[in-house]
């Protein structure tokens, strides 16, 4: 859009603007009832950045339908900043709620709705912070970029990352840290091991072979890997200075009686920076497969999902710096994953930094402190200044 036409009074305000899209359901889950579209939401945020001059794509996620990511552009060139967030929520619970999730809804000087701070809200303050530079001349690009599905898949990242988009040298991705920087996070991988052996009558082992037994030596490993990778692995940026294994949960077998036919566990690691996950996915098959080869048992190990990798931008970074600097806090390390690894994927020096408290996300009654919005817009416009102009 030509810069003649840029209408930036034509854009609400934050109020305004976050109060539709709260009302836009946009929930992302694994399971196809809680599931929409995240289409409302990404139109609705094109209707507000074409009249500021950015140019507008949304792109199809791949083998999604109703996913969409966007990429709003303003200026060109290379380099440039991206301010990202994600579009969907996660699922809720509206007996726990003290007010209509989908209504923003103001009381003790904060605003509550679903996705306030995780993360319709860093839209509105972004776009805000935008709206500055509508009609100016950029020396490098400002990008807002909106995906989808991060609370479940990651896809719209993914998809992202495999087609190229966007081009640019740094990005903040706007989650909630209650506006301290972040340029590390640990990894997540959910984990499933079956066993798969034969049924008998107990009174004769010799009848079946028993994936129970199998399992119980192959949780043995895995819990020696545990102190294994613990101890060689250790980072002081992290509460949690060594990467984690959890034992979730376990099925198997149907009667005390019967020789354990099936056993199926599920765990999670989360690997810190520097680990990766397919040779900790390797390693842990080298320990539990010759354990089914001992017990004679069939062998299933995969991922639940395909994972998040560990993140981390240098401490002497620029956008480190300047996220610093215009902050008053030192960037730090969180123990939560973000779309952070498939940004830096891009080429992007990439840190995290949004306003509102990853404590209220995933909550009933999410809300937004109020006194995060102005520190926000300022924040935005500094890095803006920076990076664009």
């Amino acid at each position: 859009m030509p810069q003649s036409a840029v209408n930036a009074a034509s854009v609400p305000g934050v109020k305004e603007m976050l109060t539709r899209l709260i009302s836009l359901p946009s929930i992302s889950s694994a399971s196809a009832e809680w599931d929409h579209s995240n289409e409302a939401v990404v139109r609705t945020l094109a209707e507000w950045l074409e009249p500021l001059g950015f140019a507008v794509e949304i792109l199809d996620v791949p083998g999604m339908p109703g996913k969409f990511n966007l990429i709003a552009t303003l200026g060109s060139g290379p380099g440039g900043l991206v301010l990202s967030g994600h579009t969907d929520t996660v699922p809720y619970d509206d007996k726990r709620w003290q007010s209509d999730p989908f209504a923003l809804t103001e009381r003790d000087d904060r605003w509550y709705g679903l996705g306030t701070c995780d993360m319709k809200g860093f839209f509105a303050l972004a776009i805000e912070a935008a709206r500055e530079y509508a009609g100016r001349p950029l020396k490098e690009p400002l990008i807002i970029l909106a995906t989808a599905d991060e609370e479940s898949s990651m896809n719209g990242a993914r998809a992202l990352a495999e087609a190229g988009k966007p081009k640019a040298r740094y990005a903040v991705i706007g989650e909630p840290t209650s506006l301290r920087p972040v340029r590390m996070h640990k990894g997540i991988m959910m984990e499933r091991l079956k066993f798969e052996g034969q049924s008998g009558h107990s009174s004769n082992p010799a009848l079946g072979r028993n994936a129970l037994e199998g399992m119980h030596e192959a949780m043995t490993e895995l819990l020696a890997l545990r102190r294994q990778w613990q101890a060689q692995y250790q980072n002081p940026n992290f509460e949690v200075q060594v990467p984690t294994l959890n034992l979730g949960c376990i099925h198997g077998g149907d009667n005390p009686n019967r020789i354990c036919a099936q056993c199926e566990l599920h765990f999670d690691l989360r690997p810190l920076p520097g680990m990766d996950m397919e040779s900790l996915r390797q390693a842990i098959l080298a320990k539990v497969r010759p354990v089914a080869e001992r017990h004679e048992l069939g062998l299933v190990f995969e991922p639940l999902f395909d994972g998040v990798p560990a993140f981390e931008t240098a401490a002497d970074a620029a956008l480190v710096q300047a996220c610093e600097k215009l902050t008053g806090h030192t960037a730090h390390a969180v123990a939560f994953a973000t779309e952070a690894p498939w940004l830096q994927q891009l080429g992007l020096e990439t840190l995290v930094m949004g306003p509102g408290s990853i404590d209220q996300a995933h909550q009933p009654d999410e809300f937004l402190e109020l006194s995060q919005l102005e520190p926000t817009v300022r924040i935005l416009k500094g890095l803006i200044r920076t990076f664009c102009l």
